[in-house]
């Protein structure tokens, strides 16, 4: 990816991640490199178990115990995070400076606090204020995410709210560390569609309003149109396509990324089966040669079981990790469901068929 240097919030470069299960190694991210721009939303996408949580979490240490960063940098304001071995040194990221809202908020909240200590007891920690100072803080974040009677609901307790609300408030707790990057991971797998464009809306209109970075992981490409500045796809511990959320979805390169996009829901016509990639990921415990796609591709060819591709420069914001990009390849063309992707979106947008307009 082309640097930057007085844009890019943070920056990881050949990162490899392993985990120890049982008396086997297994590779979760393979040598995966890439800036992330101040200011901007990227969202991470691909199928369950391709690393996008995984990867994000070397950027606030919250691997699991039998994770580790085996290789590869880090870099956010000027330390190499990848080295950072204590809980006091992650502290001074975690929360502070790179906050996470998670896919359930009832994991993120305590049931037996109410909502506006947990949210005070932040602003206090992280900003050194009082407790009168850091009520009328809370109250106000409240409402600026969306709660009603923030002053009478302070008091209340997290059964008291609704999945939706509970989302928002983790938000707000969130926010209350003013942070420099949110790592949104999955933040409306849990709640009803209407509940769910709401929550997008609300952290498209707050990474605006506060100019945060903000690192959207999902696996819904219909969010991924709406909320996201850029895209990097992710396919087994790597990432195989990135390139602005325009780029991704009207050029995209990689056959990985044409059957993401042919898999969308919203494609889908009556009478017609959905299209599915068909096979399973390959298994990270073992050593993977050439393209890790090339199995379930339809575009393969005797290259891709041999040797890995390295990414083709589509434009200056665009790459792909296909030899289908080298100049020798035969020519082929993305399959005709998302041939006028762009059209069709528009279309399924205008009747809020991908929560709203962009």
């Amino acid at each position: 990816m082309e640097e930057n240097k007085k844009n890019i919030i943070l920056s990881a470069k050949n990162v490899v991640v392993k985990f120890k299960v049982r008396d086997r190694e297994l590779t979760a991210i393979r040598n995966v490199s890439f800036d992330f721009e101040e200011g901007k939303v990227v969202a991470i996408v691909g199928e369950s178990g391709s690393g996008k949580s995984v990867f994000t979490k070397t950027f606030t240490g919250m691997l699991d115990i039998n994770g580790r960063i085996e290789s590869g940098e880090i870099w956010f304001e000027g330390n190499d995070i990848s080295k950072y071995k204590t809980e006091k040194e992650w502290l001074t990221i975690r929360g502070k400076k790179i906050a996470t809202v998670f896919q359930d908020p009832m994991t993120s909240l305590n049931p037996v606090r109410t909502i506006g200590y947990q949210i005070s007891e932040v602003i206090i920690k992280h900003q050194g204020k009082s407790k009168e100072e850091a009520k009328k803080e809370a109250i106000s974040l409240m409402e600026r995410v969306g709660i009603y009677d923030a002053e009478r609901r302070y008091d209340e307790y997290p059964f008291q709210y609704s999945g939706g609300m509970r989302q928002r408030i983790v938000i707000a707790i969130a926010l209350a560390c003013h942070p420099k990057i949110l790592i949104c991971d999955e933040p409306t797998t849990a709640l009803d569609v209407t509940i769910q464009a709401q929550i997008i809306h609300l952290i498209k209109e707050l990474s605006k309003e506060y100019g945060f970075t903000t690192i959207y992981i999902t696996h819904d490409l219909g969010v991924v149109a709406n909320v996201a500045d850029v895209v990097a796809v992710m396919y087994a511990g790597q990432i195989i396509e990135y390139g602005s959320v325009e780029e991704i979805f009207y050029t995209p390169k990689h056959p990985y990324t044409w059957g993401l996009l042919s898999s969308l829901p919203q494609l889908g016509e009556k009478g017609h089966e959905l299209f599915a990639i068909r096979g399973t990921p390959p298994s990270l415990f073992e050593e993977i040669k050439g393209d890790a796609f090339a199995p379930r591709s339809d575009y393969a060819m005797k290259i891709d079981f041999e040797e890995e591709p390295p990414f083709f420069e589509v434009s200056p914001t665009h790459f792909a990790k296909t030899w289908l990009l080298d100049p020798r390849a035969p020519k082929v063309e993305p399959p005709e469901v998302i041939h006028n992707l762009h059209e069709k979106m528009v279309a399924i947008t205008s009747k809020g068929g991908i929560y709203g307009e962009r």
